[in-house]
């Protein structure tokens, strides 16, 4: 089963969450006019518990990549934001009846990062090139949040 990766678009990520970047003019100048901001990109949409961020350190991955299993938790959004430049692998997939559907496969462009809404199926944090430091703002709190599914074949996923 192969899936091709695609280039990184809000309008084709957005029933899996948000693509935060620059694009377009921004919301107000702040600063002194010299920082655009780039307002409310991400719906954190958290159940319980409060948002907190950490700072995760995955080892990178290459393409063709084994998709074994996604992941989703249920009572918070997660955002993903690079501490780099550099490209990876956005995996996500529709649900199905409380099951992951066929996933879908994104490649980023420098400067964008993404939120994956509340109990949307993705894959792991996954990297292209080192290093792979990313700032995380997800739920922090009581309770199982986290659900995986391993998938009976696994899928590749290959460049665009």
């Amino acid at each position: 089963m192969n899936i091709r990766a695609a280039p990184l678009t809000a309008a084709a990520f957005a029933p899996f969450g948000d693509v935060l970047e620059v694009a377009g003019a921004p919301d107000r100048l702040i600063n002194q006019g010299l920082c655009g901001r780039y307002h409310d990109r991400a719906a954190l949409d958290l159940h319980g518990g409060r948002a907190g961020v950490s700072l995760f350190n995955a080892k990178p991955r290459t393409l063709p990549y084994r998709l074994e299993m996604v992941e989703r938790h249920p009572d918070g959004a997660q955002t993903f934001v690079p501490m780099t430049e550099h490209p990876f692998l956005v995996i996500v997939a529709p649900d199905q009846g409380g099951a992951p559907g066929t996933p879908l496969a994104f490649i980023t462009a420098p400067g964008q990062a993404v939120n994956y809404h509340r109990n949307t199926w993705h894959g792991v944090l996954t990297p292209l090139h080192a290093p792979g430091l990313f700032a995380v703002v997800d739920r922090i709190g009581p309770g199982a949040n986290l659900e995986e599914n391993w998938f009976p074949e696994p899928y590749e996923i290959t460049a665009p």
